[in-house]
């Protein structure tokens, strides 16, 4: 059977909707071929009964011609109908493949995220351990849990230890400090006042190192 331009392209991004119609031009196939068989059955011949008297003239008892023209209707329906079947089966091939390797496809892509995030996330020196209400540090969105790798001018490079954050501290009152988190797995980037307010302290917040 030869396949339509639409079916060759449709091969080349097969859609169940492909499928469906492949199948729809199956069933159109199959009533064909039931018709042809039922003008046979009506002429009482089958498709092998002879066309021919005892003495090989055509026989007047029929409509050769139409008999003739059902058989080889129906051979050629047949054929055209185990190409469909085929067709079919390989789309659905193709259609499972294709949808298994999306699926490991998927997997393998929100792997790769995971994996990229953890090798772009920098290492934290600190984290925040507790932040109280009404403070600076609860002004600019500091939260328990944060891990900080960047605080002023200290970094993951340089920190030796708390004192280096008290001394940006100290030296920074009533001046915006960039103070860079990790949160959820996520960069998280705010800007810090170091400044009096009614608590302790000039941030209001508990940091404590991470050994690593």
């Amino acid at each position: 059977m030869k396949m339509t331009g639409e079916n060759s392209a449709a091969n080349s991004e097969l859609t169940m909707d492909d499928v469906k119609n492949l199948i729809q031009k199956k069933d159109e196939i199959e009533e064909q071929i039931k018709a042809y068989y039922d003008v046979l059955e009506d002429q009482g011949v089958g498709v092998e009964g002879t066309l021919v008297d005892e003495e090989g003239f055509p026989r007047g008892d029929v409509n050769v011609y139409q008999i003739r023209t059902a058989r080889h209707n129906i051979s050629c329906l047949q054929n055209d109908h185990k190409d469909i079947m085929e067709e079919i089966e390989e789309a659905l091939h193709k259609l499972h493949a294709r949808e298994k390797a999306k699926r490991a496809g998927d997997a393998a892509e929100a792997q790769d995220e995971a994996m990229e995030q953890q090798v772009t996330l920098p290492s934290p020196f600190a984290r925040v351990d507790a932040v109280t209400q009404g403070s600076p540090a609860c002004g600019a969105g500091l939260r328990v849990g944060d891990e900080v790798f960047e605080f002023g001018s200290v970094n993951t490079g340089n920190f030796q230890n708390l004192q280096n954050i008290a001394a940006v501290v100290q030296h920074s009152e009533g001046k915006p400090l960039r103070v860079a988190v990790i949160r959820d797995g996520q960069k998280a980037q705010m800007s810090l006042t170091p400044q009096r307010w009614s608590g302790r302290g000039l941030l209001g917040c508990n940091i404590v190192p991470i050994h690593r």
